[in-house]
């Protein structure tokens, strides 16, 4: 019976291992994940399309300085039947116009201008605001794919464990025949393996699930199961915040409210349009032959007293203005102490990969000398899996803090775009 159970169990890890040796070739690096987010994503669409939508509008200020000309046409019959009607002083009986109307506003220079820079403001901030979200895009990939990477270490290393248990699993089997180990010596190294093929498959499922994850932030779809590559980050890099693509917000959003202060002086600036007709008006009641004509003539608007709107108005662009430097020295003080913390924290990173390596080289010389014993029977086998696992925890450090270190790496150099 117990030989029963033994090629069962050892059947079904042949089909685990044999699952893992028909994965499939490498998958594309961090590249070209954060390539086909960028590519893909439908807000960084928006905002391109958003500054086209401004340069049309810019066209348009531009059309509406332009003259002005319209037909229009308004003819009006009003009978008297009978002596009841309207009275004819005010509708002359009858009113026929057809005209063509020319308007031509006058604007100096310096207003054009103006709202030409409201418009280039405006993109200029989308800009900004494009690269700020291309940032945030691209630092979400990156972690996804950091996590799957870990993943797809921790596969692999359990899959070298089991490997190396299985291996010797069948020499310990003949020396517990030969009775230089005990049978429950080799029940505990048989649970010992057991349990690394479910913790193998533990690590396959759990790096399905994050590629998936990975697939569905880049709008890709791949299920396929294969190497991830070692993602490769820049080098990291301490910015003064003012060279920063965040800090640029605040530039431009300065800018902005400058640019709305001046609009709202000129608001206040005479306004002068010129217009002119030419066409047929006649009420048809006297030489209606003779009713062709034109007519020019200027509209002038001066502003006088508006109840102090206009001081009303500079004095909430003043406030933007305050409220604008106050979240820009926030962010300076942010800044320089969210990056001081990250690279205080990859430093404390580093050590603790550099503490595990080392003990990682030990315990593995550990269990290479106890392999060689146990072929003598000179050694316990409960010696034997206590290396494994201290292997295995030293192993497990290693790979939660390469993963953590890549991860700080990424959110460093999130805050460092220029």
């Amino acid at each position: 019976m117990f030989k029963g159970v033994q090629i069962r169990w050892l059947l079904g890890l042949g089909l685990i291992v044999g699952g893992t040796a028909r994965a499939q070739g490498p998958h594309q690096g961090l590249s070209y994940y954060v390539g086909e987010a960028l590519k893909g994503s439908p807000l960084l669409k928006d905002y391109r399309n958003q500054a086209r939508s401004n340069q049309i509008d810019s066209a348009r200020i531009r059309a509406g300085y332009k003259p002005q000309i319209n037909g229009v046409s308004s003819n009006t019959y009003a009978p008297t039947v009978n002596g009841w009607g309207y009275d004819n002083a005010i509708t002359n009986g009858a009113n026929f116009s057809e005209l063509i109307t020319f308007n031509q506003r006058l604007v100096g220079k310096s207003n054009l201008e103006n709202q030409y820079d409201a418009l280039r403001l405006q993109n200029e901030s989308l800009s900004v605001t494009g690269k700020i979200s291309e940032q945030d895009l691209k630092k979400t990939v990156a972690t996804q794919y950091i996590t799957a990477y870990g993943d797809w270490q921790q596969y692999q290393f359990n899959q070298d464990v089991l490997k190396l248990l299985t291996d010797e699993e069948g020499l310990l089997k003949q020396l517990t025949e030969k009775g230089v180990y005990r049978q429950t010596d080799y029940l505990t190294f048989r649970v010992t393996l057991q349990q690394e093929a479910l913790t193998l498959t533990q690590a396959r499922v759990q790096f399905q699930v994050d590629f998936a994850a990975l697939n569905y932030t880049c709008g890709l779809a791949d299920t396929s199961f294969g190497e991830l590559p070692a993602p490769a980050l820049d080098s990291v890099s301490w910015l003064d915040p003012e060279s920063t693509v965040f800090y640029r917000k605040f530039v431009v959003d300065s800018l902005v409210l400058r640019n709305s202060d001046a609009l709202i002086d000129y608001g206040y600036k005479a306004k002068v349009s010129l217009y002119a007709d030419a066409g047929y008006v006649s009420s048809l009641a006297f030489t209606p032959y003779q009713n062709f004509g034109f007519s020019v003539g200027v509209n002038i608007t001066v502003p006088i007293y508006d109840g102090r709107q206009r001081k009303m108005q500079h004095d909430k662009v003043s406030i933007e203005e305050m409220t604008r430097a106050n979240y820009r020295d926030f962010f300076k003080t942010q800044y320089q102490q969210q990056v001081a913390q990250l690279i205080q924290q990859l430093q404390a990173t580093q050590g603790v990969i550099d503490q595990a390596t080392e003990q990682s080289r030990y315990t593995r010389a550990l269990i290479d000398a106890n392999r060689k014993l146990l072929a003598t029977g000179d050694v316990k086998i409960a010696d034997y899996i206590i290396a494994i696992g201290n292997y295995l925890a030293a192993q497990n450090v290693i790979t939660q803090n390469t993963v953590g270190k890549l991860q700080i790496i990424n959110q460093i150099n999130y805050w460092n775009r220029k």
